[in-house]
């Protein structure tokens, strides 16, 4: 609290030494040690309140208002550790310059064209404060938590004031970027900045709102304004971060209803007791003795479509108990019809995405699931038909209903009439032979069923065994390569050989055969679309779990000779893992790594960051210096076996982006040349070292969007690396895997730089370089920026009116469902972005909204079937078995689980729970979400007997050989536990979540350093003289690290 009384001429002359200070402070970089043993002598000399302080040091200037200097946090660190400033005063300081006023004021001044206040618009506001006001209120968290941040009654009341305006200002900057969906005002960047900064606030909020000291200032009868003012601001803000913290949204709101109105005046309280007793006995009535009218649910041709686009856009989710349980759950055991609608699903996915111009990677990935997966899926759902009722009588029927148009036979490619497409043409026939080979067709029935002669024939071969394919594979490595390059192939055999690759992968790498390792996982990272292939049939944990367990614990043998090779095995295991992790968009604890602090999970969560100089080990130091004078340094003799074998794989890999932002400062300061930059380049693109190229572009392209200061610097250094002049062939290859996994990342920075700069000329090229890279870059449900502009602009409502163009499209086809009709034009890329855009709850009552106007109508059974299934569809962004992972750390215990946006499901539930109290005022409403209520959770259900059948079913397939290692009977039974607790605990689970308030761990950028993951950015001079951070010139133990010496060439 500021209890100082100082006249206001001392103020000022007080005001300007600390200005000084703080500028000097700046402009040399100066630790906080340092910092923390001046700032006394300044204080007692010059003696300033909290609020002036902390508004000194918080305060935009004229010449620096676009972001917070990094230093900023760690003195206010130190200034509150000596009590010059306290909790409110930060607070004040951070809601009076921040961001989001310019947000808010923008979208008012749109709306309504009024201005704001001359008092308002003179004050100067940060260009971004949000990575600040991040750390502060981490930090902040930290500190309610340790019982240091709130001392006596009057400042808790204090800061319960400001966390009120907080709240107010959060809620104003939400609906701004509500309004502008499309980022038309506000880039879309700034919108995800300013989530990460108040999902900090939340935390803070929350545990403001349960400090015990504030809790009794709140009690007191004099605090009865702050309550009020407290009330309001929750009723306002609760609602906007309800689909992204569901949890702690609820106990906030119980804060304020049964909290804070615990505390008003007899009466009062008397009411709000009454309120909450109805409220409780409405929300615990059992669900299921809601009696309702029942309507018979058709089960339409577009729902499987829609189940089979989800689980197909993204990431394959093609889990074999979820889809059985699936089928069993819609059709309540009728074989015959799931069988038949499955095909027929399926071969309309594929006529879609032709028909959508989705791509050939895309079709690619859908032709390889009609003929390699599907065949199984049918061998599996045969072992419970019975006679009469045959595979082939299922097969047969399906094919009478697909669109021949589509997909003609191929004597029909002779027809020069027709417009011919690979990935249609002799879809049927190859069909038809895959089905054959697993015994599904009679080879005499297939000219039957085409109408024409077939062209093909069996494989002389025959059908492959995953046992014998992984007998060959480890007593003839030879063979490895030949299976891989089968990944593409059509004719129904890739399951088997994707099985065993992966039995081999493991084996290998628990045999520590890294050199056969090292071919496969080249050759598999090389591959993007046989990625996906894979994914049909085996589970990302399968693949990435082995490579976590081997890169985590590789070191040097004792009698180690050569260190390259070392090196080159580990970054082709390594490429593999990236490839896989970053084209789906996969967290460290998705990919199965054991502990937050393993090597894979400090790599994935940091590896693209640059770590400030203080973070350093005098080690990590070491290595640094000798990997800059290693490669560009010409008398240091480059790269020798000392330096690797000093250097483990795993301490180089977590150096990278360090160097690089390294790398980046000498090269715009002249203490690196063109010359000696390419010939350090030609080290970086050797096999050895390749793969710590996609940290190191990633780290740059991070950097181009945020440093302006060394853009320059960063595309000159892209042209080195994305075009190196020297490379061998084999590194050339590997090189290209490196582009397929930063492509696209990389493209949106380039092109957000181009429209910052459109005069330069050297992104066209780098672009060009890209070109081939970027289709194969991602595949994680995302949709393309022509999409979203498509969607949002469509008239009368944009995305909400092309989500109900969509719906009514698909309740249209199912009312004419006949033969040779193309199915509805359908990317579940919109259902994904609308979700993501407008959110779960928006979603749902525009389902709520369209059943209610088609069972007007009549077609209420398939309105039903249609919104079931959407809710019901997969959801890459939202895997429930990725997502209960978590880490198993060594001690055996779970890690913070990882944050989930509310489902369609989720939110569903939580609205069929309030339908007691509902049916007060909205009866037809509470009648129609308790029958989607119970319509999705029967088909969402999985039972123990079921998960018993289903894995009953998998063992059975014929002679596929799914062992225990990767289908179970576990991961059977665990998938059952798993959804049977979501059905009945909802959906996310934020309560306990860890965080990690430190400098560290925090920051703008999603986990960047105390430095914004860049490191000191700042130059004070012409030279490379960054004070005491600069690793340049303090690498080596105290000599100087001087560029100038070096031989650069």
């Amino acid at each position: 609290m500021d209890n100082h009384r100082i006249t206001p001429g001392a103020k000022q002359v007080a005001i300007d030494q600390w200005t000084r200070f703080i500028y000097r402070c700046l402009a040399r970089r100066l630790d906080h040690a340092k910092f923390a043993s001046f700032v006394p002598y300044l204080r007692s000399k010059y003696s300033l309140p909290p609020s002036a302080i902390a508004d000194l040091f918080l305060r935009p200037q004229r010449n620096d208002h676009d972001y917070l200097d990094p230093r900023i946090p760690r003195y206010l660190q130190v200034l509150t550790e000596l009590r010059y400033i306290d909790t409110p005063s930060i607070l004040k300081a951070l809601y009076r310059y921040s961001t989001s006023h310019k947000q808010a004021r923008s979208t008012k001044e749109r709306q309504h064209g009024n201005k704001d206040t001359a008092s308002d618009t003179d004050t100067l506001r940060w260009g971004s404060s949000y990575g600040a006001e991040e750390v502060m209120f981490y930090r902040l968290t930290k500190a309610v938590a340790q019982g240091s941040a709130v001392s006596d009654p009057a400042e808790a009341l204090e800061i319960a004031r400001i966390m009120s305006k907080w709240m107010t200002l959060f809620t104003d900057a939400s609906t701004a970027f509500a309004v502008d969906a499309m980022g038309q005002y506000q880039p879309h960047q700034a919108r995800d900045e300013m989530e990460s900064a108040r999902a900090a606030f939340v935390a803070l909020l929350l545990g403001v709102c349960e400090n015990q000291v504030v809790l009794k200032a709140l009690g007191r009868p004099q605090a009865e304004d702050v309550r009020k003012e407290m009330s309001r601001s929750l009723a306002n803000f609760v609602p906007t971060i309800m689909h992204n913290a569901g949890r702690i949204a609820t106990r906030l709101d119980l804060f304020r209803t049964n909290t804070l109105a615990s505390f008003e005046p007899a009466d009062e309280k008397k009411d709000a007791a009454n309120t909450e007793l109805d409220h409780l006995l409405d929300t615990t009535v059992d669900l299921e003795n809601f009696v309702i009218p029942d309507i018979p649910i058709a089960n339409t041709r577009a729902a499987l479509y829609i189940y089979l686009s989800a689980a197909l856009v993204g990431r394959p989710l093609l889990d074999d108990v979820a889809i059985f349980s699936y089928l069993h759950n819609r059709y309540q055991g009728d074989v015959q019809s799931s069988t038949i609608d499955l095909i027929l699903a399926s071969f309309d996915v594929l006529a879609n995405a032709v028909y959508r111009n989705e791509g050939s990677k895309t079709a690619h990935l859908l032709r390889s699931y009609l003929m390699n997966k599907l065949p199984l899926l049918i061998s599996q759902l045969s072992e419970h038909m019975f006679p009469p009722l045959t595979a082939e009588f299922c097969i047969t029927e399906a094919l009478r209903h697909v669109d021949t148009n589509a997909f003609p036979t191929l004597s029909s490619m002779f027809d020069e009439s027709r417009n011919n497409n690979p990935f249609t043409d002799s879809v049927r026939e190859d069909f038809c032979w895959a089905c054959c080979l697993h015994g599904l067709l009679r080879e005499s029935s297939i000219e039957a069923i085409l109408g024409e002669t077939p062209y093909q024939s069996l494989p002389s071969r025959g059908r492959y065994v995953k046992d014998a394919l992984v007998a060959e594979c480890l007593s003839e490595p030879e063979r490895i390569q030949s299976l891989v390059g089968e990944l593409d192939g059509m004719d129904g055999d890739v399951g088997a050989i994707c099985q065993a690759l992966i039995e081999v992968l493991g084996q290998l790498c628990r045999n520590k055969d890294t050199m056969a390792l090292k071919i496969l996982c080249s050759q598999l990272a090389r591959k993007p679309l046989a990625l996906d292939v894979i994914l049909l049939f085996e589970k990302p944990a399968a693949i990435l779990h082995p490579l976590c367990e081997l890169l985590d614990n590789w070191k040097y043998e004792e009698d180690q000779g050569e260190y390259q090779p070392v090196y080159e095995e580990f970054g082709s295991v390594l490429l593999l893992l990236l490839a896989i992790a970053y084209r789906y968009n996969l967290s460290a604890s998705d990919v199965g790594a054991k502990s937050a602090e393993s090597f894979v999970a400090k790599l994935l969560y940091q590896g693209s960051l640059s770590r400030p100089s203080d973070s350093l080990t005098d080690e990590a130091k070491g290595h640094l210096d000798a990997w800059i004078r290693g490669l560009f340094d010409q008398d240091a003799g480059g790269l020798s076996d000392d330096l690797i074998s000093c250097c483990t794989p795993q301490e180089f890999y977590l150096l990278v982006p360090t160097l690089f932002q390294h790398i980046v400062m000498a090269f715009r300061t002249g203490h690196l040349s063109e010359d000696g930059l390419k010939g350090g380049v030609e080290y970086l693109v050797d096999t050895f070292l390749l793969p710590s190229l996609v940290m190191a572009i990633t780290y740059l392209t991070n950097s181009l969007w945020v440093d302006v200061q060394n853009q320059k610097a960063i595309i000159r250094i892209l042209h080195f690396v994305l075009q190196p002049s020297t490379i061998s062939n084999d590194a050339s290859t590997m090189h290209q895997s490196v582009l397929n996994i930063i492509a696209k990342p990389l493209e949106h920075s380039l092109r957000a730089y181009q429209r910052q700069d459109p005069k330069c000329q050297d992104i066209e090229p780098l672009l060009r370089a890209l070109k081939d890279s970027i289709p194969l870059s991602r595949q994680t449900g995302g949709a393309d920026q022509n999409e979203l502009e498509a969607w949002t602009t469509t008239p009368n409502g944009g995305l909400t009116t092309a989500v109900r163009n969509t719906i009514q499209g698909f309740v249209q086809w199912s009312l004419h469902p006949g033969i040779n009709v193309m199915p509805t034009s359908y990317t579940h890329r919109q259902t994904l972005a609308a979700h993501k855009i407008l959110g779960a709850k928006r979603i749902l009552y525009l389902l709520f909204d369209e059943i209610k106007q088609h069972s007007e109508t009549g077609n209420a059974s398939i309105i039903y079937d249609i919104a079931t299934a959407l809710i019901c569809a997969p959801d890459v962004n939202n895997d429930h078995e990725v997502s209960v992972t978590g880490f198993l750390e060594d001690s055996g215990g779970m890690g913070a689980l990882v944050q989930r946006r509310l489902t369609l499901r989720d939110v569903l539930r939580h609205e069929a729970e309030g339908c007691r109290k509902r049916q007060k005022t909205d009866m037809p409403l509470a009648e129609l979400v308790t029958r989607l209520y119970r319509k999705v959770e029967a088909q969402m259900t999985v039972s123990r007997v079921e998960a018993i059948e289903a894995e009953t079913m998998l063992q059975n397939s014929l002679d596929l050989g799914l062992d225990s290692g990767s289908q179970s009977m576990d991961s059977a039974m665990a998938a059952a536990a798993a959804t049977a607790t979501a059905a009945q605990g909802g959906g996310m689970a934020v309560d306990g979540v860890g965080l990690d308030l430190g400098m560290g761990g925090m920051g703008g950028m999603g986990g960047m350093g105390g430095d914004g993951g860049l490191g000191d950015l700042g130059n004070t001079g012409g030279s490379l003289g960054l004070g005491s951070d600069d690793i340049f010139s303090r690498l080596s133990g105290g000599g100087d690290f001087d560029w100038d010496s070096m031989d650069l060439g």
